[in-house]
């Protein structure tokens, strides 16, 4: 189960990353290559998929991660980059323009790669805290 978690925290920063960087560098590469266009990637459905794979893996990770280091404040983190991706969904360019829906996705995607990155961390060193390992200044070995 803490292979999935682990798994699952990496999915959802690598999602978080490709969103940002969709929104950010997508423009600049349909302008230098032109037959990017007809692959469709700035079209609404991409954010759209991306919320839905989004939510579920976000919601598992950081639910184990936080039974497991008890830091709740992670999972509010990703929750506000959840709901931020939403309403950058719901609301889209239509009522807040281009650059209102970039920032609310990007700021989304920060939010929710920041926690899953926290949560990553804390539960790879609850792991490391057993380890009687070689290296460990207590462990008694030089």
């Amino acid at each position: 189960m803490k292979t999935t978690q682990v798994m699952t925290d990496k999915l959802a920063i690598g999602l978080s990353l490709l969103c940002t960087f969709h929104c950010l560098a997508l423009p600049i590469l349909l302008v230098l290559l032109p037959s990017m266009a007809a692959l469709g990637l700035d079209n609404e459905n991409f954010h759209l998929w991306m919320v839905v794979a989004v939510i579920p893996s976000s919601l598992y990770a950081l639910t184990l991660g936080c039974k497991q280091h008890k830091r709740y404040q992670l999972f509010y983190l990703g929750a506000i980059g959840v709901a931020l991706l939403i309403l950058a969904l719901a609301l889209g360019e239509e009522r807040i323009g281009e650059s209102g829906e970039k920032t609310l996705t990007v700021l989304g995607a920060c939010f929710v790669a920041i926690g899953h990155w926290f949560n990553y961390r804390l539960c790879n060193a609850l792991d490391h805290e057993d380890c009687a390992c070689p290296n460990d200044k207590d462990s008694g070995v030089n």
